[in-house]
Parts: C-alpha cells; sequence; structure tokens
C-alpha cells in the first residue's frame, strides 16, 4: 500500500527537543501540539497537566523523566517529535533518542544561554552528527538577552549560531520578532492565543540593526555553499534580489550538513514564535532521505554495508525503547530506516538471533495510541509482540540479516539495596524489577552473593528515587530501600597469573578442571578482553565457553570489595581435563576460581566515580563554595562569570557529593544550585581504599 502524500519519504521529519533541565522544552512541544490541532488545549507543566509528561512522577515535580513520542502534521510535513528529559540523571532518555532521529531543535533560556546540562546534550548531537536549529526560549523574562545567548552558544559550545530572527523587544515589551529571510516584523495577537499574528513594515528604530543581521546571514550562506555562483554573486552585487525560497534552499543545506545553527527567538509560555519554528523545522531540517543511508554489518558476507531508505528494501529497525504500557503491555519503540512493516510480520531479531512477530502497531501521541497496519522507511513506530528485542537491538527480516550500530550505555554509578515489605510484594517486585530494567538500560539489578541483597544501580539519587516510586505506583510493590551507596569498581596494576584446579571426588562421579591464566592492564576505558589462547586440544573445545562464562562471573564480582573487576585482558593459556569427570559445570567453576587468583597477585585497586559538577553561585558565596568543594576532594578545574553569577566547574568524588544541595543551600542562603554528572573513574587514595575493604 502507497504511504499518503503527507508521509512522502521527503516530507517527513524525525526531530527530537533537547535543553538544559527548565529551559522550556516540554512547553514548546505543548505549544507545538496544540497549533498543529492535536490537541485542543494548551497543557501546562506549572499546573501539572502538560500532555507530553503524562507520568505521575513528572507532573508532581515539572520535569521530564521519559523521552515521550509524537506525531504532527504541518504544511504537508509529518513530524515525529521525541521530547526528551533535560535533567542529568535520564541522559541515557537522551543519547537513545539521538541515535535514532534526522534533526533535533535545540532550546536555550535567554536569560541563563547555555547552561551545563546544555553542553552535554549538545555533545551527544556532535556524537551522532545530528543536525540542529536553536531557539531562544522566554525572551518575555526578566533579564532576557537574545544576542548574550548567542554568544554564550559560540563561546561554549563551538556551534556556527547565526540569528535568522531580531527580536523586536525583551522582557515584559517582547512583542514579536523580524524574520530576516523575508525582512518582515511579525507581531503576535495575545487574544488568539498567539495562533494569529500580522506581518508588518519592521520598526524604524530596528531597521539598521536588521540590515546589518541580514547582511551578515548571507555572507555567512554565502561561505556554506561555494559551489552555489549564482547566490553568491547576488550576495555580493544584489542582495535585495534573493527571493525567500533561494535563501531557505542554502540555509537547509548548511543545516543538514551540520555547517550551520539558525537561531530563532520567541516565547513558547506566551504563544510567541512556535510556528515559525514549525516552519523552520520543515523547511531546513532533513528527511530521513537527507540523512541518507545508514551502516550496518551484513550477517550473511561478514561486510559493511548501507542501509538505504527505501521502502522496497529489505527491512532495517532498531529499537531505541522499551515501555511498560499499563493498557497494552510492553511496547518497543523502533525507528525504521528502510523498508516497510506491517501487522502480524515476522521478523529476527538479529542482535540476540531470536525470532519476532509484531502483533500489533502503534502510532503514539504521548501515552495516547492509534492502531495501524503498516509503518514505512523513516517512520518512528510502537510495537506490540516483540518478547526479547531491548534497547539498541536491530530487526531485520530474515532473508537480509543484518546488524545496525550499536548503542552504547554509560556504567551505574550509584546503588542500594532493595527488599520488599512483606512476602506478597516479593514476586511483585522481582517483576517491577525485571520491567524497569528493560525500559531502561542504565538501570542494573543484581544480587550480593555474600548477604543476598538485592540491588538496584542508576545514574543518581534522584534516578533511583523516581524508579522507587514508580515500583510503588505502576506495579503496587512496597519496597524498603538502603541508603545510596558509591559503585565503585576494582581493576589491576600489574600482570599476574594462576594454575587452578578444581578437583571434587564424591561417591559417584567426580569433577575435574585445570585452568592456567593471565591477566594484565588494559587501557583505561577499553572495558574487558577476554581471549582463548588454547592450542593443541589441552581443553576441548567444548569446555572453552564454560571457561569463558566463569572467568565473566569472576570478573564481575571482583577480588577487593565485590565489585566489578574493568580494564583488564584475560588469556586462557593452558589446563587439562579428565575424560570422565570433566564437565561444562567444572571448568566454570574453575574459570571463576582462576581469574580471582590471577587478580589477587596483580596488585588489585579499588576506582571511584568522579563527577563533573557545575555550580552556580552569587559572588558574595564563592570562596565558602569553593572552599567546600576542595574539603569534599573536590578540584576546581575552572570558573566563569555570567550576569553576576559565578559558575564554578569542579570535578568531585562521587562519594562526597551525599547531601550537597543542603549543605549549598546553607552555605549561599539557598541562592546557589549545581547540576552534576557522571565523568571518569579514578583511584582511590589507599587511606580510603582500606576503609572500604574493611566494611
Amino acid at each position: 500500500m502507497a504511504r499518503p502524500a503527507t508521509e512522502n519519504l521527503k516530507n517527513v521529519r524525525n526531530i527530537g527537543i533537547m535543553a538544559h533541565i527548565d529551559a522550556g522544552k516540554t512547553t514548546t512541544t505543548e505549544r507545538i501540539l496544540y497549533y498543529t490541532g492535536r490537541v485542543h488545549r494548551m497543557g501546562e507543566v506549572h499546573e501539572g497537566a502538560a500532555t507530553m509528561d503524562w507520568m505521575e512522577q513528572e507532573q508532581e515535580r515539572g520535569i521530564t523523566i521519559t523521552s515521550a513520542a509524537t506525531t504532527v502534521f504541518w504544511k504537508g510535513s509529518k513530524i515525529n517529535i521525541i521530547d526528551t528529559p533535560g535533567h542529568v540523571d535520564f541522559t541515557i532518555e537522551v543519547e537513545r533518542s539521538l541515535r535514532v532521529l534526522d534533526g533535533s531543535v535545540a532550546v536555550f533560556c535567554s536569560v541563563s544561554g547555555v547552561e551545563p546540562q546544555s553542553e552535554t546534550v549538545w555533545r551527544q548531537a556532535d556524537k551522532y552528527g545530528v543536525p540542529r536549529i536553536c531557539f531562544v526560549n522566554k525572551m518575555d523574562r526578566t533579564g532576557a538577552d537574545f544576542f548574550d545567548a548567542i554568544k554564550t552558544m559560540r563561546e561554549k559550545l563551538h556551534a556556527n549560531a547565526i540569528p535568522v530572527h531580531c527580536p523586536i523587544g525583551a522582557e515584559s515589551d517582547f512583542k514579536g520578532m523580524v524574520d530576516l529571510v523575508t525582512m518582515r516584523a511579525l507581531y503576535f495577537h495575545d487574544e488568539t492565543l498567539g495562533a494569529d499574528w500580522e506581518e508588518t513594515e519592521i520598526p524604524a528604530n530596528l531597521l539598521e540593526q536588521c540590515k546589518k543581521m541580514r547582511s551578515e546571514l548571507l555572507e555567512e550562506l554565502a561561505t556554506i555553499d561555494e559551489t552555489n555562483e549564482q547566490f553568491l554573486t547576488k550576495v555580493l552585487e544584489d542582495p535585495d534580489s534573493l527571493t525567500a525560497e533561494e535563501i531557505h534552499a542554502v540555509i537547509r543545506k548548511g543545516v543538514c550538513g551540520n555547517k550551520f545553527n539558525p537561531v530563532l527567538c520567541g516565547s513558547a509560555f506566551k504563544n510567541k514564535g512556535v510556528q515559525q519554528l514549525l516552519d523552520a523545522v520543515v523547511n531546513w531540517m532533513p528527511s530521513p532521505i537527507d540523512r541518507g543511508a545508514v551502516k550496518a554489518h551484513d550477517l550473511k558476507t561478514g561486510e559493511e554495508i548501507t542501509v538505504p531508505p527505501d521502502d522496497n528494501a529489505p527491512f532495517a529497525a532498531l529499537a531505541f525503547k522499551i515501555m511498560t504500557d499499563p493498557y497494552v503491555g510492553r511496547l518497543t519503540f523502533i525507528r525504521i530506516y528502510s523498508g516497510t512493516l506491517l501487522k502480524g510480520m515476522n521478523l529476527i531479531n538479529s542482535t540476540k538471533d531470536s525470532k519476532e512477530r509484531i502483533s500489533r502497531l502503534l502510532e503514539m501521541h504521548a501515552n495516547k495510541r492509534e492502531e495501524r497496519d503498516e509503518f514505512h522507511a523513516g517512520d518512528i513506530a510502537a510495537c506490540i509482540g516483540l518478547k526479547k528485542a531491548s534497547t539498541g537491538d536491530t530487526l531485520c527480516s530474515a532473508d537480509y540479516p543484518l546488524l545496525l550500530e550499536k548503542m552504547e550505555f554509560p556504567e551505574p554509578v550509584i546503588s542500594m539495596a532493595i527488599e520488599p515489605k512483606s512476602k506478597a510484594d516479593r514476586e511483585k517486585l522481582s517483576m517491577a524489577l525485571s520491567a524497569l530494567s528493560e525500559e531502561d538500560p542504565t538501570f542494573r539489578v543484581s544480587t550480593n552473593e555474600e548477604t543476598g541483597q538485592t540491588i538496584i544501580a542508576g545514574m543518581g539519587e534522584l534516578h533511583l528515587e523516581i524508579l522507587h516510586d514508580r515500583m510503588k505506583r505502576e506495579f503496587s510493590v512496597e519496597a524498603n530501600v538502603g541508603k545510596p551507596q558509591v559503585s565503585y569498581k576494582e581493576t589491576i596494576t600489574t600482570p599476574g597469573s594462576s594454575q587452578t584446579k578444581y578437583v571434587k571426588q564424591t561417591g559417584g562421579r567426580g569433577q575435574y578442571a585445570h585452568v592456567e591464566l593471565e591477566i594484565m592492564p588494559n587501557e583505561k576505558g577499553k572495558g574487558n578482553e577476554i581471549n582463548n589462547k588454547i592450542v593443541g586440544g589441552v581443553i576441548p573445545r567444548e569446555f572453552i565457553n564454560p571457561t569463558i562464562k566463569g572467568v565473566e562471573e569472576g570478573l564481575a564480582t571482583g577480588v577487593l570489595a565485590g565489585y566489578s573487576l574493568v580494564d583488564v585482558i584475560v588469556n586462557i593459556v593452558f589446563g587439562s581435563y579428565h575424560d570422565v569427570d570433566s564437565s561444562e559445570m567444572a571448568f566454570k567453576i574453575c574459570g571463576s576460581m582462576s581469574i580471582k587468583e590471577a587478580a589477587r597477585k596483580a596488585k588489585p585497586i579499588l576506582l571511584e566515580p568522579i563527577m563533573k559538577v557545575d555550580v552556580t553561585t552569587p559572588e558574595a558565596a564563592m570562596g565558602d563554595v569553593i572552599g567546600d568543594l576542595n574539603r569534599r576532594r573536590g578540584q576546581i578545574i575552572g570558573q566563569e562569570s555570567h550576569k553576576g553569577v559565578i559558575i564554578v566547574h569542579a570535578e568531585v568524588p562521587l562519594s562526597e557529593m551525599f547531601g550537597y544541595s543542603t549543605q549549598l543551600r546553607s552555605l549561599s542562603s539557598g541562592r546557589a544550585t549545581y547540576v552534576m554528572e557522571p565523568s571518569h573513574f579514578e583511584r582511590v587514595p589507599t587511606k580510603i581504599q582500606e576503609e572500604i575493604i574493611k566494611k
């Protein structure tokens, strides 16, 4: 079945809305839903009624936690929008959304400009090469400064940020903007909630400034598209003869090629500038065709291939989000890169080498849904019936097995023990933990072998607090949680080796395995490598995999304090077996014992998570703030002044940051704020290491 004209691939836009917490992403998305006719009343974040923040926890806290998906239509184009969180604890939601999007709208607050989390999401977009347009929001706020916000984008993000709007007024006098492409002033009617606006001549006091800004915009565009001689000639000789279509075409080329970040302005809360933002998405953002073919690995030939955005090509899609829906059960969100997906279709999950069947297809509008019979290349779909798919898995047709590029997830840095309050809660807790860890790849569940406790781990205190809250509300689980603990890691500093025999003789058949290992440090951040160096069959092939599994289990529990061993190379070099008594289980146990013996000889050390901390403080409290960070073993990386406040950049061990928000409030009389995100792991000082091991 052919796709509708509005869904023609060149008219599809897959975009995300990303920003620092409180820059106005969700309010902007709410206005987009309203003006495109998706909702008939605007929801407000501060009233707890935003459509995209549909979880109770989001409505209570006024923050976005999960990346909600919706589809709208604007001027003949279909726009799939993902509203992503700004809080650093949910940074994985941004990461996995950017992996599957074709473009992004970066929202900035006109007062604060680029904030620490804006830098994080911008770096994530750089990593995936996602084109961006910028929207300077909150132009009605006291202290709004459009040009200062652009300056911070250039300085902190190294963005090629060029204004395409000039604001008319600011703060309470913000009336609208001048479109520098058409050189017309746009004034919004408050009585129609911004749905109507009028185009007029540019106010006399802004005319010269707008001419200068337009000239700078055109000069920049001329450098972006050097092959377009006709455009270059017009810019140099007769810029007034350029049509809006000619300018839009070059802006689009610059945005799609990631050479240019046009900056628009507005106030989403006051309903000004949102339709112009939608126009910019349709005019300048890339379609799946513009983004081109994606790389994949052909599992039949082992070669690297490209997957074209074509309805008639073999099916290939990436699962980027799992969600438990109270009405329809397990939902898998996928981005289709090629082919057509039909209801009832059989697929293979090439990441897990398993078969899957699509029972139903849904188009999502936040947490509301519409049934669909098919989706095409470039679409974002919600599927029911996928049992084994998890975030980052490739789904494809059985005839053309391929593997798309995987997604990488950061390691959790904080953990806590959790236990059910009653026997009745025990089974519900295990179901809830299983469902939540499927949804969120940065949420890990494990069991402490010594104490038998269930340990949950995540990206921060808020992350675990929200997950605990969700267990109570969504899964009706009553559970007690312990104090948050730091997730340390272990590694080694010198090479080591071991020769381990596992021999057990009971009444009947015995157990025999013999494994010799070498262990050595790997490069920092490279992870673990386990290599089979057995020659001559001294350990038969069928016992190699169980040995590797045993080594992996040994690495997972470490040797100093039960934390996982990281950044090591393990070589299985020698061993022996018994014709009767050797078994897979014996070699698995022997592998685990052997790696621990080798690691103990290799001078193991503890590593602790170091956090990147950005504190925004009044100048008067700066000395106290820096002194306190130093007491917490913090290292001051730098500081900058912005609009009367000081921003201190530091790296501090996570173990020293518990209770920091209360302390910071008291040091600054409640005026300082901070954001914190995981940076890297570093060696724990010897004295502190001894204390941790004693515990």
